[in-house]
């Protein structure tokens, strides 16, 4: 099994998703952490469905 690029990593106050390629941060800082969207980059990644994702979440948080 290969390595995950995009990882879930805790921070104070909810987790924000890690690229381990890139070695930096990606997306926001969620209260949640984000199973579906990080499947979806992990797998896939269609990109009109990542952003339906990333809006969803953003949506919550308001």
């Amino acid at each position: 099994m290969s390595r995950r690029r995009y990882v879930a990593r805790g921070v104070p106050g909810g987790c924000r998703i890690w690229d381990n390629r890139g070695r930096r941060w990606w997306g926001d800082h969620y209260e949640l952490c984000p199973d579906d969207l990080l499947s979806e980059l992990n797998g896939d990644a269609n990109q009109e469905k990542i952003t339906a994702l990333l809006k969803r979440d953003r949506a919550q948080k308001r």
